[in-house]
């Protein structure tokens, strides 16, 4: 059994209660079902309509905080909603759509809130890391440590984060991936040591998502592995081989989740072919509500299917 070699161990080793009690719940139930999951609070009432259950886990995003936006207007309630999800008995994830620090393009179809993306910026990840003194690395710190605020807000309410920054790297298509692994990694690398052992964040729990060996940060700063896949709409295979390529990056030893996904894998193939997704995390919009990726039948059938954690499920945590 796979589940055997699976450690509950966080990599931080002065992580909260509230942490250590999520990452051995997850690392106990892994390979015996996978939990239910949905991007943006706002879903949750669909479903619950939909489906007559509750997702476990719902994914936030840090985007709005990004002090390029903040400076442009941007406001957001993204923390206030994840503690409202927390006090409801569900898990948080969290990504960070990390608009550029500086050099925003900010012309017709490169707009300012397009600034993640590799096309919509000109700041070079790998230049302001090779020069600490560079207002571009001055820039980066003080985009982390804005971040660190909203964070220990979440660390404050007793709020575990299933955090999962710089994702998609591999892909490119956002700046904190174009310029390649190295750049990538030192990055997140950075990010630990900050929120770590400068604001000593216990409250997160370490995801990374890329499945490529070489941008791979290191086992001494990631708790869980995971990857994004949007399959054609209505595929709902397992991914077995997006799941065999993260066992082999951590030679099987930490839990693997499925971070987005379109069309949802099919949860009796899942089990049928022993590919244990911790979490899925159906992406918003179409994906869920299109009707094309997942028909409101099948989703009936997933969030009722005993393979499928749902909301209801979760244990009744030291915090509540």
């Amino acid at each position: 059994m796979t589940e055997q070699k699976i450690s509950s161990n966080l990599v931080n080793k002065d992580a909260t209660s509230e942490a250590r009690e999520l990452m051995k719940y997850l690392a106990d139930r892994y390979g015996k079902g996978v939990l239910s999951g949905q991007q943006d609070y706002g879903n949750l009432n669909w479903i619950n309509e939909n489906t007559g259950r509750k997702p476990a886990v719902i994914g936030f995003d840090l985007m709005d905080y990004s002090p390029s936006r903040t400076e442009r207007g941007a406001i957001s309630q993204e923390i206030r909603d994840a503690i409202a999800w927390h006090q409801q008995g569900g898990i948080v994830t969290l990504c960070w759509h990390w608009n550029a620090p500086a050099n925003l393009i900010n012309e017709p179809g490169k707009e300012w809130w397009r600034g993640f993306y590799t096309d919509a910026t000109t700041y070079d990840l790998a230049s302001a890391l090779a020069h600490p003194e560079s207002e571009e690395y001055t820039l980066l710190i003080r985009d982390i440590d804005a971040i660190a605020v909203h964070l220990q807000e979440l660390k404050e309410a007793g709020v575990p984060v299933l955090f999962r920054p710089l994702h998609e790297a591999e892909g490119g298509w956002f700046w904190w991936g174009a310029k390649g692994p190295e750049p990538a990694k030192q990055l997140y690398r950075l990010m630990y040591d900050q929120l770590v052992n400068k604001y000593e964040l216990g409250n997160l729990i370490w995801v990374w998502n890329s499945e490529k060996p070489d941008w791979y940060p290191g086992d001494d700063v990631v708790d869980i592995v995971s990857v994004d896949v949007y399959p054609e709409a209505g595929d709902h295979s397992p991914l077995a081989k997006r799941y065999e390529n993260l066992r082999e990056l951590v030679n099987d030893s930490k839990i693997i989740a499925l971070a987005e996904n379109g069309s949802i894998p099919d949860p009796k193939q899942m089990k049928e072919q022993g590919v244990h997704w911790s979490w899925f995390c159906t992406w918003t919009g179409e994906f869920l509500q299109g009707g094309n990726h997942n028909t409101v039948a099948y989703l009936k059938e997933v969030y009722n299917s005993e393979e499928v954690i749902t909301l209801d499920q979760l244990p009744k945590w030291s915090w509540r």
